[in-house]
Parts: structure tokens; sequence; C-alpha cells
């Protein structure tokens, strides 16, 4: 499977005045949370909350911010989520895609929404 990328809007539902900005995402199953550049982080006015370690795909470990909160927007879907602050591109990493219910089309390369539950995002809120 190639790289996958897709459009999403990131706003900021604190402060409602900002304008939310669509922005490309690599759609990332192996990072587990929304990563954003610093410069966007800025733009959207996020506070940072803590500093979580975070570690990379060449097995480093980093001491990152962790900002938030931030509406993440794809199609007629969104979440709440916080964000690690690092790097130059936006991932979309697992929390935010199984929030939203969202999965990866590995033959189209693209991610949608789930097409078992294609109306309304689903998810477990229960132990089995």
């Amino acid at each position: 499977m190639g790289l996958v990328y897709s459009e999403i809007i990131l706003s900021n539902p604190v402060i409602s005045a900002l304008n939310p900005m669509k922005v490309r995402c690599l759609a990332d199953s192996g990072s587990t949370y929304l990563v954003v550049p610093e410069y966007l982080a800025t733009a959207l006015q996020l506070k940072a909350c803590e500093t979580r370690l975070a570690t990379t795909a060449d097995g480093l470990t980093h001491l990152v911010p962790y900002v938030g909160p931030i509406q993440v927007s794809f199609g007629d879907r969104s979440c709440f989520v916080g964000a690690l602050v690092m790097g130059n591109e936006v991932l979309l990493g697992a929390v935010p895609m199984e929030d939203m219910d969202l999965i990866i089309h590995p033959k189209l390369l693209r991610i949608m929404a789930n097409p078992e539950s294609p109306n309304v995002a689903r998810g477990h809120a229960k132990a089995a």
C-alpha cells in the first residue's frame, strides 16, 4: 500500500472567531495521535496542555507539546482531540480516525467513512 493523503479541516472550538483551516494530511494508522506542525498550532492558537513523549519512525523519542482541544472534520464527520506538535506535515493518526469511524481504503489509496456505518460514525462504548 502506498501513502494515503487526504484533506481535513482543523479548527479551534474554543475560539470560534478563528477561521477553520483546510489542510492536507497523511493518514497514518501507525501513529496514535493527530500531529500538527508548529505553524498550524500557532495559527489556530492552540494551547499547550502538557508535554508528551513521541517515538518517531526512526526509533528516536522526542519530548513534544501536546495541544488542544482541536476539532478535526472529514466530510460530514468530526471529532475533538489533542495533537502533538512536531514535524512539517499533518498526520491523521489512529485515535481521530477511530473516533470518526474512518478507514484507509488500500486499493483506492484514500480515507473514507466506514462502509459498515456510512451515515453516522459508530464506536464501541462497552467492553465485551
